[in-house]
């Protein structure tokens, strides 16, 4: 199977780089729905919009229903629970009784778990107890099946930067990270939000951070030629080596 991660796209609509951030967004839809082979899936790896506003989210909206794949979003600490799932309504997997936007996605050879890390008013990541009950289920009712796990906030400091610790406290952190070691089925963890590509571990699980889609927010050094090109992530997965990730750069 072949996954198609983006994140950090951030439409705004009242920024000055407003139409550079949509034309990012499109650019990349249009690289993923060229791809041969094409992707099973696109999973959004979450600040889609920078307000949480309704309009901004009907852009990204439309900006979605170009692509091929079926697409799969979660929320970042930029986005609004209630805005998402109103404008994504026909999207099955957002109406849940929960009050935290968290599935899993089936039907495929790797079990893959999307989880929410938002607290609302900070840009700093949270897991609370329910979080924490409710990951605990998913990871035990299918034990035998590789699981590849997908969260906003990447669960290990980043040193690059001026914060490296993106959850709220250490001790959420450390909470997040031992439950992700629960299971011995976690293959991989993929992540976003610190807009520049980064790895780390959770133990033995290998997590991988990708950059923004938003160019103009994205960190790091690039080559000239490549600071307006989006790059996004394609894992792809085999049952005998497990997850590759190739970072795809979108022409310019």
């Amino acid at each position: 199977m072949i996954i198609a991660q983006i994140s950090d796209t951030h439409i705004a609509l009242d920024m000055p780089d407003a139409d550079r951030r949509i034309l990012d967004f499109e650019r990349t839809i249009w690289d993923i729905n060229a791809l041969d082979p094409a992707p099973d899936i696109i999973i959004h790896t979450g600040d889609i919009v920078q307000n949480g506003r309704p309009d901004e989210y009907l852009r990204a909206a439309e900006a979605l229903e170009k692509a091929n794949a079926p697409v799969y979003l979660m929320v970042g600490n930029k986005d609004d629970r209630a805005n998402l799932r109103k404008t994504f309504s026909s999207a099955d997997y957002l109406s849940t009784n929960s009050e935290f936007i968290a599935y899993s996605i089936e039907g495929f050879a790797v079990n893959l778990v999307v989880l929410d890390t938002l607290h609302p008013g900070s840009n700093k990541g949270d897991f609370c107890e329910e979080r924490i009950a409710d990951l605990i289920k998913i990871l035990d009712a299918d034990s035998d099946k590789p699981i590849a796990v997908f969260a906003h906030h990447p669960p290990f400091l980043v040193p690059e930067g001026p914060e490296p610790l993106h959850f709220k406290t250490d001790e959420i952190l450390q909470r997040f990270r031992h439950t992700l070691q629960r299971s011995a089925s976690v293959m991989n963890i993929f992540c976003g939000h610190v807009h520049r590509g980064v790895a780390g571990f959770v133990g033995d699980i290998p997590v991988l951070v990708m950059p923004s889609i938003a160019t103009t927010l994205r960190k790091g050094d690039y080559p000239p030629d490549l600071t307006t090109c989006p790059i996004y992530h394609l894992h792809s997965y085999d049952p005998d080596w497990g997850f590759t990730t190739e970072l795809r750069i979108v022409p310019d």
